[in-house]
């Protein structure tokens, strides 16, 4: 069932249902009749629709009220609260849209209520008396963001810069000699070491900058185009002008025009270009803390995956794009860039116990391991799960702020964190510092574990989710902007919200109630997509770059007969395609589903093999819940489907090298990559497959669904349905035995798609417009942001750092109350 209608925004659903229910009042109230019939309960979207349509008799009369704005209503409802005689909808009419009314069952009236008022209905369902508390603890972040300007269109979520910049010259706007004052400050900020760069102290008003620009823009305009700027260093310190507007004459007229232009009459466009120019970004610090992170055999061990391979090809790119930019500016400054992660002194053969690692194929990044403490101030040996790290997470963010200091000689221009751990220690430090942080989500767990939030209870034990998600909420608020792979990672779908969209208004009965958590209208939202590491993934066709000497390797990897503790199961029949599919071995990422799908259709087991690297084969090896669970449960369907000769599960492969030929081996038997995780934010596994030229089939949930055209570059798939899913698989593949162009058309149209939209140099180019725009944007609304900033630090004081403690330590007693920290 759909609705073929859509809604404005201006549109309200509590003023527009009471006539449309009154319309249809008799089938309504048999529909809500059935709503209330089992009294309270949760009522999730599909459940919703099965009870309207089961009581709608006529086919017509169904038709006209499914296709009308009831329908709509319905459809748009992403779950109900049902407590006789009331149904409370929560109703996503747009994306980022939502409206909260309750309707009576009996006389179907209709009332609009705020989002804090549906959450305590909600939470009746659960803990009544922390609903019917007047004192529970309540968090609102959006009632601190008043002030800031916020976008307004569904189209435009995702393009804060874009809308930063637009906003910046209307604030900027006015007679320059006042409203420019920000600006020039900012600019008289500008150093490297105590080095003035751009203007000096002898401009102190907007009038002497716009002077000084026109007359060094005069001067070098009459100069040849490429003379470098040391030949008239010193005519611009004369105008009180200093080194940073570029390397020679024609670069720094570009610059110092566009600065012209701005002051006379700010627009988007010069504005964004101009902090594209300023050099305020040499020194970026990184943080990833949980699993082991290192450049080689870590892939595949527990909490260790595409968030580790992500970092290292985005630092590469980072200093590749700083180096150019440094130049282009005239500078003679190196830039560092620190990877901060956990050293693990039981590095399990890894280099994850160095403290001091440089980044390969960088010049000048490394990665910084800095060591937990236990309570006694030893360094904690064991690995931690990232679900268990947050009793340690305060004291490493003081630790690693005083290696920073040190290697750096200083703050850090820009800080940016990665996953939840790595994202409260940025924040942390970012607000002690007074630097500018982004953050990068990967995966937001609350929207892995369906009700998580409200059952939050049943799963802290194992998960404490009341942490992680209370860190979640700190690092979002505080962070200046947020990073994101696509824009389903923020808002979703027509249909469906996105991973930061849940988290919007949600609760945790007898914890906390977030009547705002994070609007994702908010401006600090942007889509920087990643690429892929050309010199590892390319297409298989390029015969002469193909790594030959590794396929002995890859063929007994993949053919040989023998089970080993590297790889178990065999293909009986070498002529079919292989469908392959790479990735942790957890319930998410669904390897176990995927081969639960092949084992039950018999078509698909007669047109191809199966292959899964995955995890590790023993179970009695793995120290991960999760693993443990999916380790045993593979076994368990290759022995019920009788598997062995059709299936081949090689354990977690670390050398990206050779994996990168691996796919080109999988290609080369006309085969494709699965990606069947249960929801994925990005799927850096998918642009690597594409980028072989590999078919590519990978879930709907998520970010796959933006890289992958549906039919044309690759193939969605609902990992809900594993029926469909598997049937698709099978009827591409007969497709292809029919017609074997199809599979060359996919792959050529796979690798277009790559070309077209994902390259680390794009994603790069705009990280540090990130950086430098934001930088400013913080420092123009500096006095708006200290009531946010000291809530949060409230926040993190009272509820984080007592949350943190009731964690188990490792293998420790129950610790002692830290220190307050201050943000």
């Amino acid at each position: 069932m759909a609705s073929k209608l859509s809604f404005r925004r201006t549109d309200s659903i509590g003023e527009s249902l009471p006539d449309a229910l009154r319309q249809s009042r008799y089938q309504m109230r048999r529909c809500f009749q059935r709503y209330v019939s089992k009294g309270k309960r949760l009522l999730k979207n599909q459940q919703l629709i099965e009870e309207l349509e089961k009581s709608l008799d006529d086919k017509v009369e169904k038709e006209k009220l499914v296709e009308g704005f009831l329908g709509y209503v319905i459809c748009s409802t992403q779950e109900a609260v049902v407590l006789p005689p009331y149904v409370a909808f929560a109703v996503r009419m747009n994306p980022g849209i939502w409206e909260f009314v309750k309707v009576h069952s009996n006389d179907l009236s209709v009332e609009g209520i705020t989002p804090s008022e549906y959450l305590k209905f909600k939470e009746t369902l659960y803990d009544e008396n922390w609903a019917k508390d007047d004192n529970s603890l309540e968090v609102d972040f959006g009632a601190l963001d008043l002030s800031t300007p916020h976008l307004t269109l569904p189209s435009s979520i995702g393009n804060g810069l874009q809308f930063v910049s637009k906003f910046m010259s209307s604030k900027l706007g006015g007679k320059p000699e006042i409203s420019m004052k920000p600006l020039l400050d900012y600019l008289l900020s500008l150093n490297y070491r105590g080095e003035k760069l751009m203007v000096n102290d002898t401009i102190d008003t907007v009038n002497k900058l716009q002077t000084a620009l026109l007359l060094a823009e005069v001067f070098v305009s009459g100069l040849p185009r490429y003379t470098p700027f040391p030949k008239f260093e010193q005519r611009f310190q004369e105008w009180g002008l200093e080194k940073g507007w570029g390397d020679t004459a024609e670069r720094c007229k570009e610059t110092l025009n566009c600065l012209s232009e701005v002051l006379q009459a700010p627009d988007p466009i010069n504005m964004e270009k101009f902090f594209s120019r300023v050099p305020s970004i040499f020194n970026i610090v990184v943080f990833s803390i949980h699993g082991y992170f290192g450049q080689e055999k870590v892939l595949g061990l527990p909490d260790t995956g595409g968030q580790v391979v992500y970092i290292l090809d985005q630092v590469r790119a980072l200093e590749e794009e700083l180096l150019q930019r440094i130049k282009h500016q005239g500078l003679s400054v190196t830039p560092k860039i620190l990877v901060l992660t956990r050293l693990i002194p039981d590095a399990k053969g890894t280099k994850c116990n160095v403290e001091l690692e440089p980044v390969e194929n960088t010049k000048h990044s490394s990665i910084l391991r800095v060591p937990f403490k236990t309570e006694d101030g030893k360094d904690l040996r064991q690995w931690v799960s990232r679900f268990d790290i947050y009793p340690y997470l305060e004291r490493y963010a003081q630790d690693s702020c005083a290696k920073i200091l040190d290697i750096l000689e200083g703050k850090p221009d820009l800080i940016i964190g990665n996953y939840t751990d790595g994202n409260l220690v940025a924040s942390l430090m970012s607000s002690k510092l007074g630097v500018t942080q982004g953050t990068i989500a990967h995966a937001l767990e609350k929207t892995k574990y369906e009700d998580s939030d409200v059952k939050w209870r049943d799963l802290d034990q194992k998960y404490h989710f009341s942490c992680q998600f209370t860190a979640d909420m700190i690092a979002m608020n505080t962070s200046d902007f947020i990073i994101t792979s696509t824009y389903q990672e923020i808002a979703g779908s027509k249909e469906k919200p996105g991973q930061y969209e849940h988290h919007y208004a949600f609760t945790m009965p007898g914890l906390c109630r977030y009547a705002t958590g994070i609007n994702v209208f908010d401006p600090k939202f942007n889509i920087a997509a990643p690429g892929a590491d050309q010199s590892i993934y390319f297409p298989f066709t390029q015969k002469q770059k193909r790594l030959t000497d590794l396929h002995p390797q890859i063929e007994e990897l993949l053919y040989s007969k023998q089970d080993t503790n590297e790889h178990i199961g065999y293909l009986a029949d070498r002529n079919k395609p292989i469908i392959f599919s790479m990735a942790r071995l957890d319930k998410v990422k669904n390897i176990t589903g995927l081969v639960e799908w092949y084992g039950q259709n018999k078509k698909l087991r007669d047109l191809v093999n199966l292959v899964v690297v995955a995890g590790l084969l023993d179970a009695s090896q793995s120290k991960d819940r999760e693993e443990i669970e999916e380790i045993n449960k593979m076994h368990n369907l290759i022995d019920k489907y009788q598997l062995k000769g059709q299936i081949r599960w090689i354990k977690a492969q670390t050398d990206r090298v050779r994996n990168g030929e691996l796919y080109r081996c999988i290609a080369d038997t006309k085969g494709a990559f699965v990606q069947p995780a249960l929801y994925e934010a990005f799927g850096l596994t998918v642009i690597e497959a594409m980028n072989c030229g590999l078919a590519t089939f990978a879930t709907n949930q998520g970010g796959p669904a933006e890289i992958i055209v549906d039919g044309v570059s690759g193939f969605h798939i609902n990992p809900m349905n594993g029926r469909e899913a598997s049937n698709k698989i099978a009827d591409f593949f007969q497709k292809c035995k029919e017609d074997p162009s199809y599979w060359n058309k996919v792959s050529t149209a796979g690798l277009q798609r790559i070309y077209e939209c994902y390259t680390w140099k794009i994603y790069a180019t705009k990280v540090l417009n990130m950086g430098s725009t934001y930088g400013f944007w913080k420092t123009l609304n500096k006095e708006e942001r200290i009531a946010k900033q000291r809530y949060l630090q409230m926040f993190y004081n009272l509820q984080f750092r007592n949350l943190a403690k009731t964690v188990p330590r490792v293998y420790e007693h129950p610790p002692q109350a830290p220190a307050i920290f201050n943000f």
